[in-house]
């Protein structure tokens, strides 16, 4: 499946009265507000995109000048982390930093654009999002399928066992009448009258 737009984070100046706003006027579900080690938080959604409204306690972290209000940055949810990263660094974004450590429930991978705008990439998602994975385990990408979820359905095994031995019954009256040809010269002549040539 291709990434989704799934998260977008806003700095504002008054978390409580941006988060009333958005809760009364959208009716988005939150998050209570949080303090992190740079900034308060609180997340919002409508169910399918997370919006993160971020009060910075300073230029720390941020990287916008203290009072800047507006779109912070955004977020995409892949479903295979390194080969999305791959795919960014190949048309030109630089990696920036990761937000916390790969295992992390929150973790996201943050890298600039080709006009310094930050973008993350994510694949376990956002909070209050329908794409959320819940109880991720592993750093980058989801587990891999269990044995039972890989095997062929029944009807698929035998068809592909039909094949094989079709092939191999083939393979060996090919055999005979190479076999045949040989022994007997005029027994290839004979066959090609048989089939009509």
């Amino acid at each position: 499946m291709a990434a989704r737009i799934r998260h977008i984070a806003l700095c504002v100046n008054d978390i409580k009265a941006t988060a009333d706003f958005y809760a009364k006027a959208f009716g988005l579900k939150r998050t209570p507000i949080r303090e992190g080690k740079t900034a308060w938080n609180c997340y919002m959604s409508d169910g399918e995109v997370n919006l993160a409204l971020l009060q910075y306690k300073s230029e720390v972290g941020s990287g916008v000048p203290k009072g800047f209000v507006g779109i912070h940055h955004f977020g995409f949810q892949c479903d295979d982390l390194p080969a999305q990263q791959k795919k960014v660094e190949a048309a030109g974004a630089e990696f920036f930093y990761d937000l916390g450590e790969p295992e992390d429930e929150g973790f996201e991978r943050k890298f600039k654009d080709p006009n310094g705008i930050v973008f993350d990439l994510n694949w376990k998602g956002w909070q209050l999002t329908r794409g959320k994975i819940k109880n991720a385990v592993g750093g980058l990408r989801p587990a891999k399928p269990t044995p039972a979820q890989k095997k062929p359905a029944p009807a698929q095994t035998k068809i592909a066992a039909a094949q094989t031995k079709l092939a191999a019954a083939r393979k060996k009256v090919a055999k005979r009448s190479a076999v045949r040809a040989r022994r007997n010269p005029g027994a290839k002549h004979l066959a090609r009258v048989k089939r009509g040539k």
